[in-house]
């Protein structure tokens, strides 16, 4: 596994950890202090705000996975597709594309896109 898959994995499983202590050691391991996350929803800053992101969106689609697709990356950046689904559903709900900065191997900037959503 690349460093890219890894940090991408690692992202992609803080999403999915339901237990808040362990969801924010996750958070706090994977992101700068000062992280920047921009999507088409959101713009926050820092590891508290990621944190009641992630909480929320777990309480939204209680149930659902997240899942990581195809990663790619170079010097300091990586990209990588994610999808949101139900356990053993093929077709995923959601399906983003997000663009990672990272510093001395942390997270300190998401830029995500919203490729599939619901109607």
């Amino acid at each position: 596994m690349s460093e890219y898959e890894n940090v991408a994995q690692r992202y992609i499983d803080s999403w999915n950890e339901k237990e808040a202590g362990k969801r924010r050691a996750l958070i706090d391991e994977l992101f700068t202090a000062d992280v920047v996350f921009t999507d088409p929803l959101v713009q926050l800053v820092g590891t508290d705000a990621v944190e009641g992101m992630v909480a929320g969106a777990q309480e939204q689609f209680a149930g659902l996975e997240f899942g990581l697709g195809p990663v790619d990356g170079h010097h300091d950046i990586a990209r990588f597709t994610w999808t949101l689904n139900a356990p053993g559903v093929e077709e995923p709900i959601v399906v983003g594309f997000d663009v990672v900065t990272l510093v001395e191997g942390k997270i300190a900037r998401v830029q995500g896109f919203l490729d599939k959503v619901p109607a």
